[in-house]
């Protein structure tokens, strides 16, 4: 099994799903369970795709999910700024500037691929 802790992108998405499941503890009880749930679950998604990219011998259909993922991670940071469910903006700002720089760097790693 290849090693996968050194890579950039794992030890950022690692970092921000900490972040995220110590972030929903602040929502209300209904959040919490609903939106809170999700970001938990596709935060964690993100990192189990990195490590199975990460061993696979094709990594670009893994990559595209990990694409996938981080646009619907958007997606569900844009419906809570709305509903104000996130504890303060800045929460927001860095949740949805983490998800950018992610997807940054699964963009970087989906071109090195197909070029392999």
């Amino acid at each position: 099994m290849a090693r996968y802790e050194h890579l950039p992108i794992y030890k950022r998405a690692f970092d921000f799903a900490i972040y995220i499941d110590q972030m929903v503890r602040g929502f209300s009880r209904y959040n919490k369970y609903t939106y809170g749930t999700d970001l938990r679950n596709l935060s964690r998604e993100v990192l189990k795709l990195i490590i199975r990219a990460n061993n696979a011998r094709d990594k670009t259909p893994h990559l595209e999910m990990i694409r996938e993922t981080l646009e619907v991670l958007k997606g569900i940071f844009r419906m809570c700024k709305q509903q104000k469910i996130f504890p303060n903006m800045n929460s927001f700002q860095y949740c949805f500037n983490e998800t950018v720089i992610l997807s940054r760097q699964n963009e970087g790693w989906l071109d090195s691929a197909k070029k392999d």
